[in-house]
């Protein structure tokens, strides 16, 4: 019983800062950098999506004109459609 009244009536040490909080900040600085790098990747990540985006497309109109062309005979279904240049 007297240990917790021992425990009750001792106070707890609170710790005391030893560096300002102002100078470990980033600050203003920091924010803005912060900021710009994130403006960066989203532009990064939309103009890669848009480009993958456009080859997929792209793949698909040939896969179309690949079928058509051996619809009407002209090349072997499977070969590409592709035929090397001189």
């Amino acid at each position: 019983m007297i240990d917790a009244i021992l425990a009750a009536a001792t106070a707890t040490p609170t710790p005391t800062p030893t560096v300002d909080p102002n100078l470990v900040t980033p600050g203003p600085v920091g924010f803005v950098i912060v900021a710009v790098i994130v403006v960066f990747a989203a532009l990064l990540i939309w103009d890669m999506q848009r480009r993958i985006r456009r080859v997929r497309y792209r793949e698909e109109v040939r896969a179309e004109l690949d079928a058509e062309e051996a619809a009407a005979g002209d090349v072997p279904p499977g070969s590409g459609g592709t035929e090397p240049k001189a």
